[in-house]
């Protein structure tokens, strides 16, 4: 007796994807302090995991969560859709991680490009300041440029400081 309408379907699911993004922004704040190799993988992982489903009932077409599934068949006992929502898991994420390393073979040679032309540009920076002369004096006045010169007035009649009598 099945008294699951269309509508408490798309209600629980929103339900599920709402705590599933919340779940997600947790662990990704939880793995902010990572290095990047290590916390992209591990964030795509639970991604799979969260957003993968898995078909409950093919009569029907209704499909639920697969880590979900998983859970209840292995915990309860309650269903014979174990096998099929682990293997629903394995698939998703066999093609989220081929996808993830297309997208990291484009990224690396673009990112080895442009740390070697920030390496070149700061060490073009530095040989340009080998190539400023010396200053005379080694510290300059309190309001004084980094070339040791006084900073210009904006009014230069205000410079001028006389006594009243």
């Amino acid at each position: 007796m099945d008294t699951m309408t269309e509508n408490d379907y798309l209600i629980a699911w929103g339900l599920y994807a709402f705590a599933a993004l919340g779940c997600l922004l947790v662990w990704m704040r939880i793995t902010r302090w990572m290095w990047r190799w290590l916390r992209e993988p591990l964030r795509l992982l639970v991604v799979v995991l969260l957003f993968s489903p898995t078909i409950i009932d093919p009569v029907k077409e209704k499909v639920a969560p697969a880590i979900a599934i998983t859970a209840l068949d292995l915990l309860f006992k309650v269903g014979n859709n174990a096998w099929r929502a682990v293997s629903d898991l394995f698939m998703y994420g066999m093609i989220a991680f081929g996808i993830y390393l297309v997208f990291v073979a484009i990224r690396f040679p673009i990112e080895r490009a442009s740390n070697t032309r920030k390496e070149q540009a700061a060490a073009a920076k530095a040989a340009a300041r080998a190539d400023e002369p010396e200053e005379d004096q080694p510290f300059g006045g309190a309001g004084d440029d980094r070339y040791g010169r006084p900073p210009v007035p904006s009014n230069p009649q205000r410079l001028r400081v006389e006594p009243r009598l």
